[in-house]
Order: C-alpha cells, then sequence, then structure tokens
C-alpha cells in the first residue's frame, strides 16, 4: 500500500521523546547467531523493517528467531541444519545483508551470498570484505551477482591493514576472526560505538578482543562461542535526528537513554550554531539558546568520532534556516545529496559544487509536496516539514520504517502535526 507524511508545520516541540536501541548495531549483532550454536538474546532491539529483513535473511540459512516486540527482544539460535544461501531477493532490501558472509565461512566453511542492495547513497563495493576474508584464507568468485565463498580447511589469523575505515569491512572480518586458528591483527579499523558494541557481546559469548574503538584491534581465534544476552547499545543517529527536531521546531525536548559521548563532534557543531544541550542523568535536554537565529557553520562528514555521515542530511534541513551561508562536504558517500532537490522545492537554497553543499539560510521553509529516497533523506524531509510554513507531503515513506521506530507517534507526543496515511 502506497503511504504518504502529512506535516503541518510551525509549531514548536516540547514533551519526551525515548531513544531506542540501535539499527546500525542491532543488524550487526543478528548474524552473530551463526557463529554458535547456543541461543543468542538481543534486549533493546528497534522495531524497524531492516530488522524483520535480516531475521528474514537469517531464517533462510536456518535460524530459529525469536522477535518479541511487544519487549523489544530478539531470541536467535542456528539450527543443526544450516544453509549457505542468502538470496538476492531479501539481500538486495539491505546493505548489511553482506555481514552474514564472515559468519559463514568461519563456521561453516562456505557462502553463497547475492551482492547487496540497500539506500542508493553510493557504490560502497565490497571488495574490502573480500581481501579481508581472503587474508584470512577464504576464496572467492563472482557469478551472476553472487559472491561465492569457500575455506579449504579452517581460517587462519593473520595480520590485515585497511585502506580506509570501513564499519562493514570491519565487522565481517572480527566475526570471521573469532573462529579462525591463532592471532589477528587488524590495523585502520572503524572505532564507530556499533564496532565496539559488537566486540562487547563477542567478549560475553567467549572471544578474545582487545583494542576495540582503537585503530588496532587484536582477536586470539577461539573453537566455540557460547550464547549470551546483550543489550544493544542506543541509538546515536534517532538521537542526533530528534536533537535537530527540537532546534529546527525551536523547542524545547528531552530525549530519554541519550548520551552525549557518542556524538561529541555533532554536538559541538550544534553548540556553534546556538543550540543547548544540557546532560541530565537519563536524558537529554535541547533546546536553542534565546531568541537567537540558528547560525551557519562548516561541516565535513568523517568516520567516528567525526561528524557521521548519518546525519549531513538532517544538519542540512537545519542550516537550511541558519543565518548566513554554511557548507558541508561528504566526505563518506559519492551520492548522499539526493535529499537537496527536495529541500530545494520547500524554498532552501542549496548548491551543489561535486561533494560539497552550499547553503544560504532562508528566513522560512514552505510545505510541498517532496519524495524521499533514502533513510536518512526521508527524515530530513520529515524535520524540514516541522519547521516549514504550510503542509508538507512526503511521499516514497517506506524508506523511514528502515530506520526510526514509531517516528510518527514519538514527535506526535511532543506537540508535533503529522500523520501517516
Amino acid at each position: 500500500m502506497k503511504e504518504k507524511i502529512f506535516i503541518e508545520g510551525g509549531r514548536r516541540l516540547s514533551g519526551s521523546i525515548p531513544i531506542s536501541g540501535a539499527k546500525n548495531s542491532c543488524l550487526t549483532l543478528m548474524p552473530l547467531s551463526l557463529l554458535s550454536e547456543s541461543e543468542l538474546t538481543l534486549k533493546n532491539v528497534p522495531i524497524l523493517s531492516d530488522v524483520e529483513t535480516m531475521k528474514a535473511l537469517l531464517e533462510s540459512l536456518g535460524c530459529v528467531v525469536s522477535y518479541q516486540k511487544s519487549n523489544n527482544i530478539l531470541n536467535l539460535r542456528m539450527s543443526d541444519k544450516p544453509l549457505f544461501l542468502a538470496g538476492y531477493e531479501i539481500v538486495k532490501k539491505m546493505r548489511a545483508s553482506i555481514l552474514v558472509l564472515g559468519p559463514l565461512l568461519a563456521r561453516f566453511g562456505e557462502a553463497v551470498v547475492a551482492l547487496p542492495g540497500g539506500c542508493a547513497i553510493g557504490a560502497r563495493p565490497v571488495n574490502l570484505h573480500l581481501m579481508a576474508l581472503e587474508a584470512l584464507g577464504a576464496s572467492f568468485s563472482i557469478e551472476n551477482g553472487y559472491v561465492k565463498g569457500k575455506v579449504a580447511t579452517s581460517l587462519k589469523g593473520c595480520k590485515i591493514k585497511f585502506p580506509f575505515e570501513s564499519v562493514g569491512a570491519t565487522a565481517n572480518t572480527i566475526m570471521a576472526a573469532v573462529l579462525a586458528k591463532g592471532t589477528t591483527e587488524l590495523v585502520n579499523v572503524a572505532r564507530e560505538p556499533e564496532i565496539i558494541d559488537l566486540c562487547t557481546c563477542l567478549k560475553s559469548m567467549g572471544c578474545k578482543i582487545e583494542g576495540d574503538g582503537e585503530r588496532i584491534i587484536v582477536i586470539e581465534g577461539v573453537n566455540s562461542l557460547k550464547g549470551t544476552i546483550h543489550n544493544v547499545v542506543m541509538d546515536r543517529i534517532e538521537l542526533g535526528t530528534y536533537m535537530i527536531a527540537g532546534a529546527i521546531s525551536d523547542g524545547d525536548i528531552k530525549l530519554t537513554g541519550g548520551n552525549v559521548a557518542l556524538l561529541e563532534k555533532f554536538i559541538e557543531k550544534l553548540h556553534e550554531i546556538g543550540i543547548e544541550i544540557k546532560q541530565a542523568e537519563d536524558y537529554l535536554r535541547v533546546r536553542r539558546i534565546s531568541n537567537a537565529p540558528i547560525s551557519s557553520t562548516n561541516i565535513d562528514t568523517e568516520p567516528f568520532p567525526g561528524f557521521p555521515t548519518d546525519l549531513q542530511a538532517q544538519m542540512m534541513a537545519l542550516l537550511s534556516i541558519a543565518d548566513g551561508v554554511s557548507k558541508i562536504e561528504e566526505k563518506i558517500f559519492e551520492n548522499r545529496f539526493m535529499h537537496v532537490p527536495e529541500l530545494i522545492r520547500m524554498g532552501a537554497n542549496i548548491e551543489i559544487k561535486g561533494r560539497k553543499a552550499i547553503i544560504s539560510g532562508v528566513d522560512k521553509l514552505k510545505g510541498a509536496p517532496v519524495k524521499a529516497t533514502d533513510l536518512r533523506a526521508s527524515v530530513s524531509l520529515v524535520l524540514a516539514g516541522l519547521a516549514a510554513e504550510g503542509q508538507t507531503e512526503i511521499d516514497k515513506v517506506h524508506h523511514i520504517d528502515r530506520g526510526y521506530e514509531d517516528i510518527i507517534q514519538k514527535l506526535k507526543s511532543c506537540g508535533a502535526a503529522i500523520k501517516r496515511v
């Protein structure tokens, strides 16, 4: 069924919004079930379509999955009859599907995985994944859109240096290395909180890992892993999105479960442009400083701990109504400005030069019919709609279900005039 989101802008948000578990972390943790014959229990699991997609993918590989949405719990246990084909019909929906490759090869020595899909924000090739897994002893061929991998005997630890930081390749390699023979040293790894969360869960399953959160991770392979119960880390991208919702609506909101430590560079920019963030014991409070207009700023997206690419589109919506000219350079993905034409339809003044966006702030955005193109672009249009004069109508809203649990109700609870039809 075709659905749209309608927003009547101009309302100041006031109230409290709970922050869910991290989508990106949950999708990385779920494939750990392939590595053990014991049950993996994940708590604080967000209710998202991407989680449903990963559930379906794991079930297609022989995993038994119970998704208790009423209390945000997933129970996963690999059956004794594994399958090795991750088919295109499921994999095409989500980039994170490639994360079953490392675990399948490590435990079973065989995997056939379709080249993944997901948001159309750039090429994001899987060559780094394959390079690292080949170094551990796997061999690959690519046939008819599928990656076919085999391990002759067992994976063997080695030193691997990544040419650049990649969250997906880091996660896939860690999951393979935990069952490899000997020691694996990974250099220039991603340091995102989702990688730390993965390593924390693996340690509770019996893995020997040192250096998570740093540029070098050392893993001593083990023979088998036990089951565990793990709480998924807070979703820092959802947190940042709702912080911008408070700022763009000139509101005053509390974000329960929010933690400034996971978004330091982002929060520095919010402070710089005139947004006040206060950390209490179990929530963050977000509001504009006095009645001053939002200031302009310059931003480069970078790997963690830099400014997150997953908050670039949302920040651009906010800077569209800032005082002065702002610049954003997208250094992670080459095609992540697809929200710009839609923001321009709403009255934003934005010019694109390669990977740079030049945003000249306007007094007001105007409601308009717009179309979502990917997950973060879709929510940037929701944010713009909160601040716009008149009605904003957003089409292709299925993207938003991939990364935001119950966004309509969360915003409505703070006074937003928003509905999904």
